[in-house]
């Protein structure tokens, strides 16, 4: 992973109207986007309709496209984990409206049922996480750090500026919330 303080650089200068900085800054984004994503779509079921490579693509774009005040390499991935989200949660609910399709692949009922179970669950995750956010910021932050952002422990606690052991302990914690919010 690329410095903290390199891509806080970065993002400053981009963010200055700097047009160089973003052709460094580039590759340093899409390597780690691209591990963060390939991190998370392995736990996808085989034949997932949204590849790495369209999640990489679409959260950059979205990115680049923000006028956002970066502030650190913290702050942009955390971004890109709330926009990898909204990709996943909007590519859910885009599956789980379709109802036919002419040249849609033939599945037998319970694949489709599977298919259909693991959408729902994206979305009421999603949905479990706004709650959550509303009562515990930081406990959400490191859920989607951590779930959507496919960032490890260390890199996490990195990302938030907290230690290893609040993350674990946040995480932990979380993760049971979710559960009971999702059950509910």
């Amino acid at each position: 992973m690329a410095g903290s303080q390199d891509v806080t650089q970065l993002l400053i200068e981009w963010q200055n109207g700097e047009p160089a900085a973003l052709e460094r800054l580039a590759p340093i984004v899409q390597t780690e986007l691209h591990r963060i994503a390939q991190r998370y779509m392995r736990n996808e079921r085989p034949g997932h309709t949204l590849e790495t490579g369209a999640l990489i693509n679409e959260a950059y774009l979205r990115l680049v496209d923000h006028t956002i005040s970066w502030q650190s390499r913290a702050h942009f991935f955390g971004i890109a984990a709330k926009l990898k989200r909204q990709i996943l949660i909007d590519h859910a609910r885009t599956h789980l409206r379709q109802k036919r399709g002419g040249d849609a692949v033939h599945v037998s009922l319970s694949a489709a049922a599977e298919i259909h179970g693991r959408a729902s669950e994206l979305i009421a995750l999603d949905e479990a996480l706004h709650a959550l956010a509303e009562v515990d910021p930081q406990k959400a932050l490191v859920i989607e750090l951590r779930f959507f952002g496919g960032l490890t422990i260390a890199e996490t606690a990195e990302a938030m500026s907290i230690s290893d052991t609040t993350v674990e302990r946040e995480w932990r914690v979380a993760r049971a919330r979710l559960k009971q919010l999702m059950t509910e």
